[in-house]
Parts: structure tokens; C-alpha cells; sequence
């Protein structure tokens, strides 16, 4: 698992297209959903799947450490040369994912009342986004093991086999949303129920390509895993404490996106479902381009378990010039497809002026967005929770007050306060990076782990 990998243009992509293929298909989803729902011409139904899925990404991606905490950790436990740590980390955290998502199933009623209490719907749209929501709680806890899973692969640089897992997944949730909705008319329940269906045969298959990485099965790798290594207190306080910290960060920045939903309901329906459309291109963007910084999290990661400073600055600089030439062609893209993207998405009128009118931002979206995702893929690879942490919080914190201080602009205000959001998370994270590479300067002894940021 440990096998080495030449650090070279042509390397790097080689890493990055599977996860660009995946990561493809995960808004590739949300667009079938929303061209699913938004092809009924039912613009209250489209509303509220966009809230209901803005509660559900809430909700599911504060447990998202699983993903991000997982690949820091195996990179960096496959860079020292510790696969007995690869193995722990996999089981560790499949436990945990699975826990999690089985309390978050038991607890969704007063999740679900708790978020419209204080999300901005109407009944209407409230009444829609509850239907979706309540489909889409019962993948739970197969939906948090399968993040786990997918931090680990990539923590291995196994790239295609979380290629595998992803497309197998996404593409059983588009075939089961179009039967749900237009074969069965279950309407928004059956967008969220398809999704769980998907999650939990994701799960399954990850079991079996589990099993072929790490060269047993469940129980096997369970079986030949010492237990004094399984629940070794100080690897168990590292993992807590960096989780901790991904944990509160991606709260932090799930909340500013929950923020940006509530501030297009507070306008209108057709304001909310025109930023769900658009938001779809955002999401293309964002996941596509997170191949490179997922990518960077395994190679940063394992050069700084190697302590290695010339593969950390050269992962970081490769990784980062693919990233930026693609949000150039992203940005080409959508300034010149989106009109017809959007007529595909929705039949609605209105939804398509208000989107219309909106479609530079979410152009800009890509080039502004590119050096905070490239941020997060380094300081995850690196696990400097801290780090992640105090910028995520700071950054909602400033786009809170700019939204409210650019009310008077309406949906403008809305959009100029979230593209300001991506500078604000870059700005953060950039004041962290000169003593990051101070830290990675300094020599550590062969086998030795550092201890984590721990520091409140």
C-alpha cells in the first residue's frame, strides 16, 4: 500500500482524473434531481428540495472529517511506513461512521423540526423539502461509513477505486431518482429515498473493494488488527483532535451555505430555486476541481509524513497549476453554455430570468473558489486542524456581516457576500501557511509521529 509515486505532471493527472471522473458525478446528481423536480414546472417542489438538501448537506457534512481527517491521516501513516496504522485508521473510522449515521437516523424527526424552525420557507416549500428529507435520513448511516471509506482510498492514492465506488454509487442514484419520481410520482420523497438506496449499495460495494486494497475482508482485517493498536490512546486523541477540528470548521462553512440558501428564501421562491440552479454549476466547479486538491492532500500528506520539504513544495505547485487552468475553462464554460444549461435544468419562467441574471457570478465562482479549495486540500493533507478551524469560522462569521450589510441589493447582495466568501476562507488559511512550512523544516526521528494541534 505503500508503493511509490513519481512526482511529475504527468503523475499528477494520472492521480486526479479518476477522482475528476468521480467527483464529476457527485453535482451530476444534484442536477438530475434538480432537472427531475425542475422539468415538472413545479417551482414550490424545486424550492424545496433545495432547502431540504441544504438541511441534508448540513446535517451529513458535519460528520465530513470521516472523508477529510481519514485521508490526512492514511496519507501521512502510509508515508512513514506504518500499514498496520493504515489498517487501524480504516477500521477506526468505519465504526465510528457507522455509529454516527445510525444516531443521526434515530434523531432526524427533531433535526427536521429544528432546521425549518429556523430556515426562512413557506409552509409549502417547508411541506416539500420535509418529503425529501425524510427519503434521504434513511441512507445515514450507510452515507457516513462510505465517507470513511473514500478518505481512506484516497489517503492511498487509490484513486481509481474510489473512482469505482463514487460512479457506482451516483449512477445508481440517478436511476433510481428518475423511477422514484417519474415512474413511481413519489415526488420529492422519492429524490431523497432513491439517494439513500444509492448510499447503501455504495456501502456494499465498498466492502468488496475494501477488501481487495487491504488484502482481507471485514473480519479478517478486524481479526488480524491488534487491539492495543486499534484503541491505542494516543492514536485515538489524534484522531479526535483533528477531527474535532474538521469537524467544527466544516460546520462553520456548512452553516455560511445554509446562510446563502436562507438568504435567497427570505426573497421569494423563485430567488431560492434560481440560486439551487445556479448553485448546480457551482457544485460541477467545485467538485471537479477538488480532484486537484485531493490529489494535493494525499501527496502533501505523505511527503510531510516523509518530512520531505522539496516533494511538499512541488506536490503544492503541480497540483495547483492544474487547478487553476481548469477554473480558466470552467469559467469560459459557463459564460457560454450556461443559458442553455439552465433551460435544461428548469422549465420555469421566472426561475430561468432570476438565474439568467445571475449566471456571471456563479462564472466567477471557479477562479475565486480555486485557491481556498487548494488551501483546504493542503492543510487537510497536512491534518492542521487549527488551522482549518479558526479560518472557517472567521470567514462565515465575515460573510454573515457582509450579507446583511448588502441586503439592500437583494439576490445582488446574496451573491457578491458568497463570492466574497472564497477570498475571505483563502485569506484565512494563507496567514497559516509561512509557519506550516517552518514546521515541515524541521527533522523528525525515523518513526516517530508528531504529536497533533491539540491547542484551543
Amino acid at each position: 500500500m505503500n508503493a511509490a509515486h513519481p512526482l511529475t505532471r504527468a503523475s499528477i493527472f494520472t492521480q486526479a482524473w479518476p477522482i475528476m471522473l468521480g467527483q464529476a458525478s457527485v453535482p451530476l446528481v444534484g442536477i438530475v434531481d434538480t432537472a427531475v423536480i425542475g422539468r415538472t414546472g413545479d417551482a414550490t417542489a424545486l424550492a424545496g428540495v433545495a432547502l431540504g438538501a441544504t438541511i441534508i448537506n448540513l446535517v451529513f457534512w458535519t460528520f465530513g472529517f470521516l472523508r477529510m481527517g481519514m485521508t490526512g491521516l492514511t496519507a501521512q501513516a502510509n508515508g512513514s511506513g506504518d500499514p498496520r496504522e493504515v489498517d487501524a485508521l480504516l477500521l477506526r473510522a468505519l465504526g465510528i461512521g457507522f455509529a454516527l449515521g445510525v444516531a443521526v437516523l434515530a434523531l432526524s424527526a427533531p433535526i427536521g423540526q429544528l432546521a425549518f424552525a429556523i430556515m426562512a420557507g413557506s409552509d409549502a416549500v417547508t411541506s416539500e423539502a420535509a418529503g425529501y428529507m425524510q427519503g434521504r435520513f434513511y441512507g445515514a448511516p450507510a452515507a457516513l461509513a462510505v465517507y470513511a471509506m473514500n478518505g481512506w482510498l484516497l489517503g492511498l492514492g487509490r484513486t481509481r477505486e474510489a473512482l469505482a465506488l463514487q460512479i457506482a454509487m451516483n449512477l445508481a442514484n440517478v436511476a433510481l431518482d428518475i423511477w422514484f419520481v417519474w415512474g413511481l410520482d413519489m415526488g420529492t420523497f422519492g429524490v431523497g429515498l432513491g439517494t439513500a438506496c444509492a448510499e447503501w449499495l455504495a456501502l456494499a460495494l465498498g466492502l468488496v473493494i475494501m477488501s481487495r486494497v487491504a488484502g482481507a475482508n471485514l473480519i479478517a482485517l478486524t481479526r488480524r488488527t491488534p487491539r492495543a493498536l486499534l484503541f491505542d490512546r494516543t492514536r485515538l486523541l489524534r484522531l479526535f483532535a483533528v477531527n474535532r477540528d474538521i469537524m467544527i470548521r466544516t460546520i462553520a462553512l456548512l452553516l455560511l451555505f445554509a446562510w446563502f440558501a436562507n438568504a435567497g428564501a427570505r426573497i421569494g421562491a423563485a430567488a431560492l430555486a434560481a440560486n439551487h440552479v445556479l448553485l448546480q454549476f457551482v457544485n460541477v466547479a467545485a467538485f471537479i476541481l477538488d480532484a486537484f486538491a485531493f490529489t494535493a492532500e494525499e501527496r502533501v500528506g505523505r511527503a510531510y509524513g516523509a518530512r520531505d520539504r522539496q516533494q511538499f513544495m512541488r506536490s503544492i505547485r503541480l497540483t495547483s497549476e492544474f487547478a487553476l487552468a481548469s477554473g480558466v475553462v470552467f469559467a469560459l464554460a459557463f459564460l457560454l453554455a450556461g443559458d442553455a444549461v439552465i433551460d435544461i435544468l428548469t422549465t420555469d419562467a421566472q426561475v430561468r430570468a432570476e438565474a439568467r441574471r445571475f449566471l456571471p457570478f456563479a462564472a466567477l465562482v471557479p477562479l475565486v473558489g480555486m485557491p481556498s479549495w487548494m488551501l483546504d486540500g493542503i492543510f487537510i493533507g497536512t491534518t492542521r486542524g487549527r488551522a482549518l478551524r479558526n479560518a472557517g469560522i472567521a470567514a462565515t462569521i465575515l460573510y454573515v456581516a457582509l450579507d446583511y450589510s448588502l441586503r439592500p441589493l437583494d439576490n445582488w447582495g446574496v451573491w457578491i457576500a458568497i463570492t466574497a466568501s472564497y477570498l475571505l476562507r483563502a485569506g484565512g488559511l494563507a496567514l497559516y501557511f509561512p509557519g506550516l512550512l517552518r514546521e515541515i523544516k524541521v527533522p523528525t526521528l525515523p518513526g516517530s509521529i508528531k504529536r497533533p494541534e491539540t491547542r484551543p
